[in-house]
């Protein structure tokens, strides 16, 4: 029997409070980290409310798990491409810098004023993105917040402007 949407914003949140172990355990499974697994069941939560004045839903509880876990799959898609991504800098860190020298000192300041121009050649919202996240050290979910974008626009911004900079740094090596 298919369910009212009123009936289902009603059930929601019982439904939700009676399963959020189960839900949160779902999450876990894939994830491996209870802290990200409440945040998707939070996630999934806002997710189905918004999505429940446009659907009809037959086995509520079924749908609500499989929300969580394709949200579940999406963060460890993400965290495992980020992860990939950003050794490559990472490993950049241990290597021994050389300071002190003027050359080095040159070096460094035409490279970090390559970067500036780079910068200035994005869209403004691709930049505010990269600064908020490089400089004042958001991370995706604040800058979605403080922007009113999604996580995943904000990933791809992000991204964006790496690739930017460093297309900008390859060219003038």
């Amino acid at each position: 029997m298919m369910m009212l949407v009123e009936n289902w914003t009603q059930d929601l949140s019982t439904l939700f409070i009676t399963n959020r172990v189960q839900l949160r355990r779902a999450a876990y499974k894939i994830l491996g980290d209870w802290n990200l697994s409440d945040e998707i069941v939070q996630d999934a939560y806002i997710k189905t409310t918004e999505l429940s004045a446009k659907q009809n839903v037959k086995q509520p509880l079924s749908y609500l798990f499989q929300i969580v876990r394709n949200l579940a799959i999406d963060q460890y898609r993400r965290s495992g491409f980020e992860t990939e991504l950003f050794r490559s800098e990472e490993e950049g860190l241990h290597v021994h810098a050389v300071t002190g020298l003027p050359e080095a000192n040159a070096i460094n300041r035409q490279h970090l004023m390559l970067i500036a121009q780079a910068l200035d050649r994005l869209p403004e919202r691709t930049k505010r993105v990269f600064v908020l996240y490089r400089l004042n050290g958001y991370t995706h979910r604040m800058i979605a917040e403080e922007l009113n974008i999604s996580t995943s626009l904000a990933n791809i911004l992000i991204h964006e402007a790496i690739d930017h900079c460093k297309s900008v740094l390859l060219r003038n090596l």
